[in-house]
């Protein structure tokens, strides 16, 4: 059976291109995660492990989308290939049931980690130039409309925390953080 997976960054991201050549591909069943790709935690690409049995494949658009850094995909090919399963990644042309597959696979896999390396870097350095120009002041507060009221209950004692927090859509970190904002002295 093709398999295939999908993958892109953020939940606002589009992953109709990914979509189209899995389709192209002739994939008869699709995983898609909307995810970071930095770790290997992530529920579709932990379910279609789980799914792959001997001789399916799995289709990917590039090494990029399946695995961000070597280890990691290493290890991701390896257990497909425990399985029977092998590995074809469209944008680079590798298909690991050939050894110049493989090693290409962790040729470009290489690369691509480096890449993101290289992202991050110059992100850094972006930012860094940003924040000494006065122009970089964080990431932007997202402003909750219901928090006044919300912590008025939570201090009167008539919802837990966790209900504040699901009310809110924060998580107990950033809740903690505006309870603590809310309540500093406005200075004079």
């Amino acid at each position: 059976m093709k398999i295939g997976y999908v993958r892109v960054s953020t939940k606002e991201q589009n992953t109709a291109r990914q979509e189209v050549l899995m389709e192209e591909l002739g994939v008869e069943k699709m995983f898609i995660d909307r995810a970071s790709g930095k770790d290997t935690a992530r529920p579709e690409l932990d379910r279609m492990m789980k799914f792959v049995r001997a001789e399916d494949v799995v289709l990917c658009e590039s090494i990029s989308r399946f695995a961000r850094n070597t280890k990691d995909l290493l290890e991701l090919i390896d257990t497909l290939g425990k399985k029977g399963a092998s590995f074809v990644s469209k944008k680079e042309a590798i298909d690991t049931t050939s050894p110049t597959g493989m090693f290409m696979l962790t040729v470009f896999g290489a690369m691509a980690q480096l890449e993101r390396a290289y992202i991050l870097e110059r992100q850094a350095e972006g930012i860094d130039i940003a924040k000494q120009a006065g122009a970089y002041k964080g990431r932007k507060k997202i402003v909750n409309e219901k928090f006044g009221n919300v912590y008025q209950e939570w201090k009167a004692e008539r919802i837990t925390a966790v209900r504040a927090m699901e009310l809110l859509g924060m998580k107990p970190n950033t809740f903690y953080r505006r309870v603590a904002e809310h309540e500093k002295p406005a200075a004079i």
